[in-house]
């Protein structure tokens, strides 16, 4: 399956349970990255619209580009109140954007999906002088009984979540997207709280495990409904994460 087709049927839980970004993202931004109420932003993967929606509560134009026809349709349907989104069909390889549009690039939980090569030079088309990127995930930690038998299920029923690339980015290979001197690593801490249904919505929201109409579905639902009556308390269990930002001026020569 493409990547750029894994999450059509996931959609809506996609909406409903996947973790925002702490709204502590965007004094940092300002203060590392330039970032004002006039800059302009590109968020590139930007799916159902999670990453653009902290900016566009700072009043900046948001260029979100998403070639998911479901995902970007969910985030016109999300984001409409707000005057300055745009909503462009493009990939990070090829954004459609004119050159030199863009003061911030950001790309949130989708840098780890691209063609980092070509992405790297859309990038560095696409950037104004002295423009910033910014990477950001939000990793789920492990650390937990709770968070390790979650872990473990993911590998038990997972359909490719060994082949996940997203925890193996990092500094050493995200570095060479920036210009020398310039990378900067932020962690900031983000939590959720679930009940069983909003937690299986969450499972369900992962394009590696199985959907309704996969042979596995069943056992694995049993599974997570194993875990969280072992874990929870009050009807509750916690998902904690570190929201990683990686951030630096984009290098227009490499």
């Amino acid at each position: 399956m493409k990547s750029t087709e894994r999450f059509s049927n996931r959609v809506d839980n996609y909406v409903k349970y996947r973790p925002h970004y702490p709204v502590a993202i965007i004094p940092y931004l300002a203060a590392e990255a330039g970032l004002t109420q006039q800059s302009v932003v590109v968020d590139i993967g930007s799916g159902t619209g999670i990453s653009a929606e902290p900016f566009l509560d700072n009043g900046n134009v948001v260029y979100a580009v998403e070639p998911n026809k479901e995902m970007r349709e969910a985030a016109e349907k999300l984001l409409q109140r707000y005057p300055n989104f745009r909503s462009i069909t493009g990939t990070a390889e090829r954004t459609t954007l004119p050159s030199r549009s863009a003061d911030l690039i950001v790309a949130g939980q989708a840098f780890h999906w691209f063609n980092q090569e070509a992405a790297g030079e859309e990038f560095r088309r696409i950037a104004k002088e002295n423009a910033c990127g910014v990477l950001m995930w939000n990793f789920r930690q492990m650390n937990t009984p709770f968070e390790q038998a979650y872990e473990n299920l993911l590998h038990q029923h997972g359909i490719d979540y060994k082949d996940m690339k997203h925890r193996n980015v990092g500094p050493a290979q995200l570095g060479i997207f920036f210009a020398a001197g310039t990378f900067r690593e932020k962690t900031f801490q983000n939590v959720q709280r679930f009940d069983f249904p909003a937690l299986k919505g969450l499972l369900s929201s992962s394009s590696y495990m199985p959907d309704k109409t996969h042979s596995g579905y069943t056992a694995m639902v049993k599974d997570l409904e194993d875990i969280f009556e072992k874990y929870q308390e009050n009807g509750m269990v916690l998902f904690r994460y570190e929201t990683k930002l990686y951030t630096g001026l984009i290098a227009h020569t490499r």
